[in-house]
């Protein structure tokens, strides 16, 4: 089970599978596009701390990982 709301995921491809409380919401080919996401929720990415586990799980690699 999923501690943080949002989890970016590997994928096999170019990019990376986001999903909010599991339900699926992009895929990131950069860490803007997880800053789009938290921005459309309503967060401030510039207040966000990338590697705060109680938000975001990086699976694969963290917020450095995009090949």
């Amino acid at each position: 089970m999923e501690n943080a709301p949002l989890v970016v995921h590997p994928l096999q491809d170019a990019g990376r599978l986001m999903t909010i409380l599991n339900e699926p919401v992009g895929v990131a080919r950069s860490l803007r596009d997880v800053e789009d996401v938290l921005q459309r929720a309503g967060l401030n990415p510039d207040e966000i701390a990338m590697d705060d586990p109680d938000l975001i799980e990086w699976r694969g690699g963290g917020p450095d990982v995009w090949a």
